[in-house]
């Protein structure tokens, strides 16, 4: 399986249900019981699936640094690289959702090939270099 943008995400992002700009995103992680589907629409859809150990917080990470940019035809939506300390767990994907929108929309899903655990570690996680999004 590859990461995934949600098929939702991008409606949303086009009826402005999504404000790239001024909305909060976090980033949760889930375990290998969760299966990827990109019509899954909300946080709700996956936190069934949602990891639990020392040094996470159900509902996942805040994420710092976020930005929306454009520049020469290319926009793109980056952040911080989220990590999670003194943590003891294992998880397989990680998913951005929109959590300022009503419905905790979803945005893109991060698959790490295989289950990865951290124990009384920090788990991070580092996002491409050009970005999480890029569109061209």
């Amino acid at each position: 399986m590859a990461d995934i943008i949600y098929n939702s995400f991008k409606e949303y992002l086009g009826d402005g249900t999504v404000d790239m700009d001024d909305d909060v995103f976090k980033i949760a992680l889930l375990t290998s019981d969760y299966t990827p589907d990109a019509a899954h629409t909300s946080y709700s859809d996956i936190s069934a699936d949602e990891v639990s150990g020392d040094g996470y917080t159900a509902g996942g990470a805040t994420l710092a640094g976020v930005s929306w940019t454009s520049a020469d035809g290319t926009a793109t939506f980056d952040a911080d690289d989220p990590e999670w300390t003194s943590a003891t767990f294992t998880a397989r994907y990680a998913a951005i959702y929109d959590y300022t929108a009503a419905n905790d929309a979803l945005v893109k899903l991060f698959d790490f090939g295989g289950d990865k655990s951290v124990s009384n570690g920090t788990f991070s996680i580092q996002f491409n270099e050009s970005g999480v999004i890029t569109l061209t």
